[in-house]
Order: C-alpha cells, then sequence, then structure tokens
C-alpha cells in the first residue's frame, strides 16, 4: 500500500480543539502520513515514519479541504447584463432564475456537463475539495432528473431543488407545480438526489408550499435543507429547525426566535446549521447576515459560496473567508472553521473538514504560513497544491 507523508508544515490546521490549538486544534512542527486515501498519522515531526512519496510544504500552512454546502452549477449561460444594472441601483428579486430556466432546458447534457465540471475544477483549484450541487434550473421531471444524474457525476452531495421558483408554464397555479415536485418529480430526481431543499421566500415558495415538499422528500428518504430569510424575514428557519433540517442557508434577516431557535438545536450532533452565502450580498448589495450575532448566541455556523449565475458567481471559498472576516464580523479563526468543519457539519459528514487520523486526505498547502492569511491577503491565489483523497490535484 503507497504511503504519503507531508512534512516541513509551518502550520497544521486539525478542527480537533486542543487546550493549547484553540477550536481549529493548531498543530506546529508536525507531519501528517496518508495511506489509501485516509490520514493515518499526525505527529511531532521528528517522529515521522518513512513513506513511499513525501511532499515539502516548505512552511506553508495546512488545512483541511474547504467543505462547500451551498452551489447551483447545473446551469447554461450567465446573467451578467443582470449583475451590471445591480450594479447600476436595480434592487435583486431572484426574478433572474426563470432566465437561467430557459438556457438550462435548451441546453444539452453535454453542454450542462461542460460546466459543471469547469466550475468543480475551478473550486478544487481555490481549496474546495468537497461540494455540494444542487438542481433547481430545469423545473420539469426530465431536466430536474438530468441535473442531478449530471451533478452526481462529479460530487455525492447532491441536492434536489424542483421547487426553487415556480416556472412560467405554472404561473398563478403554484397548488398545481407543488404537486408535480411532490409526485412526478421527485420520483424521478430521488435516484440521484442525497438532499431535498426549497427556496422559502416571497416571490418562490411559502411556508405550507414548503412543509409540504420537505415532508414528502424526507419520507422518500432524503435529508433536508432550506433557502430561508434571505430576501426579508420569514417562516424558513423556525420550519428548517422543527424539521430537523441539516441546515437552513442565507439567514440574512432574523428574528430573535429564530436565533434562539438554531441555538437551541445547536446543542445536539444532528441540529440545523446556519449557512451564510457571502458571496450573493456581495453580488447583490444586500445587507450581509450578522455572523457575530448567531455565534455568539452558540449557533452553528457554515460559509459556502452560493455558486449560481445569477446571485452569486463565484467558486472561491478564500474570497467568502475573507468577506465573512471583513464584513460579517467573524475572527479569522471562526471563518475558516466555518468554511471546513461548518460545511461537514451542514452536510452531517465527520469524514471531512477536519484533519485527524481516519478522516479522509482532503487538504490544502498554502504558500502561506498561517490560515490567517486567506483573510489577510484577500484575492491573491494562496493555495499551493491540493489534495483530495489523498491524490494530488493540482500545484500552482
Amino acid at each position: 500500500m503507497s504511503s504519503l507523508l507531508v512534512d516541513d508544515i509551518g502550520e497544521l490546521v486539525t478542527n480537533v480543539p486542543t487546550p493549547g490549538g484553540g477550536p481549529l486544534g493548531l498543530r506546529r512542527d508536525v507531519a501528517l502520513l496518508v495511506e489509501a486515501g485516509r490520514v493515518v498519522w499526525i505527529g511531532p515531526a521528528r517522529y515521522a515514519p518513512a513513506a513511499d512519496r513525501r511532499i515539502d510544504a516548505g512552511g506553508g500552512a495546512v488545512l483541511p479541504g474547504f467543505v462547500d454546502s451551498h452551489a447551483h452549477l447545473v446551469f447554461a449561460g450567465d446573467r451578467a447584463a443582470e449583475f451590471a444594472a445591480r450594479m447600476a441601483g436595480e434592487p435583486y428579486t431572484g426574478g433572474g432564475i426563470r432566465t437561467t430556466v430557459g438556457a438550462t432546458r435548451a441546453a444539452s447534457d453535454d453542454d450542462l456537463r461542460d460546466t459543471v465540471r469547469r466550475l468543480r475544477d475551478e473550486a478544487m483549484r481555490q481549496g474546495t475539495t468537497t461540494m455540494e450541487i444542487k438542481s433547481g434550473y430545469g423545473l420539469t421531471v426530465a431536466d430536474e432528473a438530468r441535473s442531478l444524474r449530471i451533478a452526481a457525476e462529479v460530487t455525492a452531495e447532491t441536492t434536489f431543488l424542483g421547487a426553487h421558483v415556480v416556472p412560467a408554464e405554472y404561473a398563478g397555479r403554484p397548488d398545481d407545480y407543488v404537486g408535480l415536485v411532490c409526485g412526478p418529480m421527485l420520483t424521478a430526481a430521488t435516484p440521484y438526489a442525497r438532499w431535498v431543499d426549497v427556496f422559502c421566500e416571497r416571490g418562490a415558495f411559502d411556508a405550507d408550499h414548503a412543509r409540504a415538499i420537505l415532508t414528502v422528500g424526507q419520507a422518500a428518504g432524503l435529508g433536508l435543507r432550506l433557502h430561508a430569510n434571505q430576501l426579508g424575514p420569514g417562516p424558513g428557519v423556525l420550519l428548517g429547525v422543527e424539521l430537523g433540517a441539516a441546515s437552513v442557508d442565507h439567514c440574512t434577516h432574523l428574528s430573535d426566535a429564530d436565533v434562539d431557535a438554531l441555538a437551541g438545536s445547536a446543542t445536539t450532533d444532528d441540529g440545523t446549521v446556519a449557512t451564510l452565502l457571502p458571496g450573493a450580498e456581495f453580488s447583490t448589495r444586500s445587507p450581509y447576515p450578522d455572523a457575530r450575532r448567531l455565534l455568539d448566541a452558540g449557533v452553528t455556523v457554515a460559509l459556502a459560496t452560493d455558486c449560481n449565475p445569477g446571485s452569486s458567481y463565484t467558486s472561491s471559498m478564500p474570497f467568502c473567508v475573507a468577506l465573512a472576516v471583513r464584513e460579517m464580523r467573524m475572527t479569522p479563526a471562526e471563518a475558516v472553521w466555518a468554511a471546513t468543519a461548518g460545511g461537514a457539519r451542514a452536510l452531517r459528514r465527520t469524514d471531512v473538514g477536519v484533519l485527524r487520523p481516519g478522516a479522509r486526505a482532503d487538504l490544502m498547502i498554502l504558500d502561506a504560513p498561517s490560515h490567517l492569511h486567506l483573510a489577510y491577503r484577500p484575492g491573491v491565489p494562496l493555495i499551493r497544491q491540493v489534495l483530495h483523497n489523498g491524490v494530488p490535484q493540482c500545484r500552482l
């Protein structure tokens, strides 16, 4: 069995809390051994075992790979003109989703596959080793199923989002469309999906529709996720916590009751995570979520890109980390944890987002001595090398 040793590590982020290393479990003067795609040993560098191969980290920091738990990669076309209009002062309403639906329906499987792989590779080069991918731009039985089938070619974390918006052909008939989502569309999507999601917002789906879709999806064996409280106050967060959703995402407009519910949920390992998506606020000039309020209340927080062609066309988790520190009052350590271990918690995964014996050997090596540089040097390509399942993916 081939082994790989990573040594000359300036700082190792393990996300295994220690008295001396804080919540990130920081360790120095250590090495890390990989076999069969897993971490098998971490210890003092001077005691490092022999290995078949070696990677010299060059004094750079080593971190778990980013876990991006919210992304929409299956689409065609772009909405650059919509972005330009927002930058000129037009508000974001979510209405542009239907533009992407039309382009996606008209695209071939190969066109969609090329986009998914291009963006997935782009994210990997920036340190993302685990990525959730949603459907939601097909909104027909056949198009939702093919979107998930294509997403499943590159990730196990696939999410059925047939309830993204009500498509034009069902205008004025949301109940009929929800019936389609809960029936034939769910049946066609389930073989390719791990999760079910609903855009529970004004102009999309109300609490009754969201409850119906999530309940049926759960009965079909899918885990629950929810877009909630992005465009304004609403019932989504409380509904997600009530139903035991793994994550409620956006969380921009929260009441005290919303925060209390999330904090209460965080007392268990399978509680509901608040996943914040600062790329969306950056791209829509909307208010940022108050991460400090959530963290101080004891809420479990994750960061994700929300990569999509309309409201957050970025695949860069380092960019989101920098935004979270600058605009959402997170410390660098909190933001790094949220982008790694927090994302893993949002996907209910224990094998990623952490570096310890038995975990997947998903990691990144920075061209910098500390995790602090991810926020300290925004926009700089600091990811020197990425390992996914112990296999080097890129060297920049």
